[in-house]
């Protein structure tokens, strides 16, 4: 895999200037038509007239606002020529389209998408995040409410229980709460943060548990009193 090649196709992200959290890592596949995404419930059954191939960025934060482990994606589709052809992205669990019908949003092969504050979802429009009901109480009293939340392939899922949850709660409570500004600032994937989506999939069971740790570490310091 070439990374320096398909770090050219990385999209350009605006996060909210009161985001908390920014991604620390993004998988990296090539996907051809009838392959399925290694980390996304989709599969490439029958790409359009002219495409060649599926580049998924599985892109990782430690924290989602509202839990501990998140996994955004961005497809870019790539045309016989190596142009980009269309892109899609993530959004609650679903993707939608990433290109405006004007392909405004793309600047050679990077296509620009803003990310919703604290959760992260994508979309080429930030005011569709304004019209989510829970966009503000979200980043707000539900800081934390969803504890833990992992994959269906996460190995050791079942090591974690109601008490994990409650302390990912206290912790997003006690320091990651805010009220988005609905302001967005530009970040660019760092090619360092790209990796194969196999040694992301490594990683990510030690990253929680470092979090885990941390987590745990302040509460036995009393650092969550008050």
């Amino acid at each position: 895999m070439d990374m320096d090649h398909l770090a050219a196709f990385a999209p350009k992200l605006y996060f909210d200037k009161n985001e908390p959290f920014y991604p620390v890592r993004a998988g990296v596949s090539i996907l051809r038509e009838g392959e399925q995404s290694p980390s996304f419930r989709r599969k490439f059954d029958r790409l359009a007239a002219g495409i060649d191939y599926v580049i998924e960025f599985a892109i990782y934060w430690d924290y989602d606002i509202q839990h501990l482990y998140e996994l955004e994606h961005v497809w870019v589709f790539i045309d016989a020529s190596g142009a980009v052809a269309d892109a899609e992205a993530s959004f609650h669990g679903k993707y939608l389209k990433a290109l405006l019908p004007d392909r405004s949003n793309l600047a050679g092969r990077t296509v620009s998408l803003y990310s919703q504050p604290g959760k992260h979802a994508f979309s080429p429009l930030p005011q569709l995040f304004e019209r989510l009901p829970d966009v503000r109480t979200a980043t707000d009293q539900g800081a934390g409410m969803d504890g833990l939340t992992l994959p269906d392939w996460y190995k050791a899922r079942d090591r974690y229980d109601d008490e994990t949850n409650a302390l990912v709660r206290a912790y997003q409570q006690k320091y990651h709460r805010f009220t988005p500004s609905f302001e967005f600032i530009p970040y660019e994937l760092a090619e360092q943060l790209l990796v194969p989506w196999a040694a992301l999939y490594e990683e990510i069971p030690a990253r929680i548990e470092a979090e885990l740790a941390k987590i745990r570490h302040d509460i036995k310091e009393g650092t969550l009193e008050g």
